[in-house]
């Protein structure tokens, strides 16, 4: 058998396996969005209904490859579109993040389907993180919830084990979000200087773009799986990167993130809340709304970044010795 029909087989047999245990009405299934980012905070509600009893099932394959990291959940790829009906037919209750992806119209053939759109949209001034723990227990009458996704490290990790690497994504799901290469790589020396560790982690077809700069660039890291680029994370001391996946990993994971977003109203919403973390926003100086989106790089400087990452430091340092460990970051 090829490799493709055994991981379809496989897939079809983990599904067929979840779906025939679903008898009780506290039952779930969450069906997540192929984004990294957006997995791991729709995970929070499927955390805390899982601290409330629920028996909660997971599609996804993002949550899959990770599934080891969330051993109190039960989780399956991702439901092709022909499967779901017949699976989640089986479920009282489906979630998932959008109105209309990865499932379309899931709303027309299941009575129980809810999509958390109006609360990644609504006027609120907290993080997704935390909107997602308070849609959890007004929704579903929890009344003790946490922006957690209980995500846990293997025992044969260590914590912050490098605690002067910094981990370092200068890239993003769209052109749009990342900062400018150059200035990733002066921030990357400029640490390097001052004592830190500094490598960079990409996907194996996004090194070209920074191999061709040339000089003297940080170790480019580029991992297998998500797991793997978990293990990474978990132990390094520091986390900055743009508005991406991987920064809400490093948050998850209890690592102290850094986030560069190039708009208030996406950082608002998008920033990292699962741990210590910190934003830097464009100069105030950029003019009108299109200027803005044009010129947000050049008006982030190495030094305004450098400036954030130290006060992150003291900040994390002040809670850690307050509290004893890093302590959850409310958003």
């Amino acid at each position: 058998m090829s490799n493709d029909r055994t991981q379809q087989a496989n897939r079809t047999d983990s599904v067929s396996g979840m779906a025939e245990h679903q008898t009780g009405a506290r039952t779930a299934a969450f069906v997540m969005s192929p984004a990294l980012g957006d997995t791991l905070n729709l995970l929070i509600v499927a955390n805390n209904l899982c601290r409330a009893g629920w028996r909660v099932d997971v599609y996804g394959d993002h949550a899959y490859a990770l599934a080891a990291w969330f051993p109190h959940l039960t989780i399956a790829p991702a439901l092709t579109q022909g499967d779901a009906p017949h699976v989640l037919a089986r479920y009282p209750t489906v979630i998932q993040m959008h109105r209309d992806r990865p499932l379309a119209q899931a709303g027309n053939w299941h009575s129980g389907f809810i999509d958390l759109h109006d609360v990644e949209y609504a006027d609120n001034p907290h993080c997704m993180a935390r909107r997602f723990a308070d849609f959890a227990s007004t929704r579903f009458g929890l009344a003790d919830v946490v922006t957690t996704n209980g995500m846990q490290a293997p025992a044969c990790l260590t914590f912050r084990k490098h605690a002067s690497r910094v981990a370092m994504h200068p890239e993003a799901s769209t052109a749009d979000k990342r900062w400018l290469p150059k200035r990733f790589v002066e921030l990357s020396r400029r640490l390097h200087d001052a004592g830190f560790q500094t490598e960079f982690a990409l996907e194996a077809h996004e090194r070209a773009r920074w191999e061709h700069l040339g000089g003297a660039l940080p170790p480019l890291r580029s991992f297998a799986s998500s797991a793997l680029l978990a293990a990474w994370l978990y132990e390094s001391g520091w986390f900055i990167g743009n508005d991406s996946g991987v920064g809400h990993l490093a948050s998850s994971l209890g690592i102290p993130t850094l986030t560069i977003f190039r708009r208030r109203g996406v950082a608002q919403r998008w920033r990292p809340g699962f741990t210590t973390g910190d934003i830097v926003l464009p100069s105030w100086w950029v003019p009108t709304a299109g200027l803005k989106e044009r010129w947000w790089r050049e008006s982030i400087s190495v030094r305004r970044v450098l400036a954030a990452f130290t006060a992150l430091r003291s900040r994390a340092a002040a809670q850690s010795a307050a509290c004893g460990s890093m302590e959850t970051f409310e958003g």
